[in-house]
């Protein structure tokens, strides 16, 4: 699939659900009013929806949420996957998780195929985590972690920068990923979904941590990719890998080859975009593939440029309304 400015969309992120057990305070409200189950694809359906955009030349994809591991019989569906790995036609299937179950499910996915693993950490220190997450045991997540690398899951840890909450302990983070064998990925707040709080004093240029961290850590910039949107670099002292996702400082749209279904069978073809295409409707209209293959077609055709991410701090409403949690993380 190659979309109208002739870049392969290649990466397709798929929620399982917007429901989650935790509510961090950049991304969901305290009181969340979560979907209708009935409005949910099935997991039957999921499946279907992916083999449809792996036979159109998807290599990767990506199980999110809300929280994924939360939804029931979820197993079931990576296991059904693994067949595209199985056969060549995919190149690798992950998930993003906040690590809350990840000791239950860790061996488990990696026998399902999973080699890898994005664990959502915005805090080493349990009460700043807490506070974060609003009811998060850190205690639960780090067991989760160890569970994941144990069973020889590569771990890349996702933090949220974030002014005035956990700026300060960034520098703890690089030596703790390094020492643990982990990637760290810093990503900037996004404008996303009406929640709590005065999100303009949340925003954190990575270019300002990014000066900080040089204070301390040699960051040399390297070309790895993983298919996301990270720009890496490596730490001469720890060797290992910490990349930066800046949405806002410096977009990556121009190499965009992602695109993201919703647990309601909606298609985003960019996260910060409104533009969206029902794939619902054609998965249900037959049992046959021709109507949702050419509904997603149809849906790349449209793939826009780039996103109009920007905070407003005159009115301080986001860019965009949905939260990232129906969004898929």
């Amino acid at each position: 699939m190659i979309d109208p400015f002739g870049r392969p969309i290649s990466y397709l992120r798929v929620s399982v659900t917007d429901r989650c057990d935790l509510r961090c305070v950049y991304c969901m409200t305290e009181d969340m009013t979560f979907l209708p189950k009935k409005d949910l694809l099935s997991l039957e359906e999921l499946d279907r929806v992916c083999g449809a955009f792996v036979s159109l030349g998807v290599r990767k994809l990506r199980i999110t949420g809300g929280e994924p591991l939360v939804r029931r019989d979820v197993l079931s569906l990576f296991e059904s996957l693994a067949r595209h790995l199985k056969s060549g036609a995919l190149e690798e299937l992950t998930l993003t998780t906040n690590g809350t179950q990840l000791e239950k499910y860790a061996e488990s996915l990696r026998a399902a195929g999973v080699r890898r693993v994005n664990v959502s950490l915005d805090s080493l220190d349990p009460e700043r985590f807490r506070a974060i997450t609003r009811w998060g045991n850190h205690a639960q997540v780090m067991a989760g972690v160890k569970a994941a690398k144990a069973a020889g899951l590569k771990v890349k840890i996702n933090c949220v920068a974030m002014r005035g909450v956990n700026e300060e302990e960034i520098d703890d983070l690089v030596a703790w990923c390094g020492h643990e064998g982990f990637d760290l990925v810093l990503i900037e707040t996004m404008p996303m979904g009406d929640i709590d709080g005065d999100r303009t004093s949340q925003y954190l240029p990575l270019s300002l941590v990014r000066a900080r961290l040089a204070r301390r850590w040699t960051l040399d910039p390297i070309p790895d990719v993983t298919g996301g949107p990270a720009r890496y670099t490596r730490c001469a002292e720890t060797g290992g890998r910490v990349g930066f996702i800046t949405p806002m400082t410096h977009n990556f749209c121009e190499s965009c080859n992602r695109v993201r279904l919703t647990c309601t069978g909606t298609l985003y073809m960019c996260l910060g975009q409104e533009d969206a295409a029902d794939l619902r409707a054609p998965l249900r209209a037959s049992e046959g593939d021709e109507l949702l293959l050419a509904a997603i077609r149809e849906a790349i055709g449209r793939k826009p440029k780039g996103h109009d991410f920007v905070i407003d701090r005159r009115h301080n409403r986001p860019a965009i309304g949905r939260t990232m949690s129906v969004t898929g993380g």
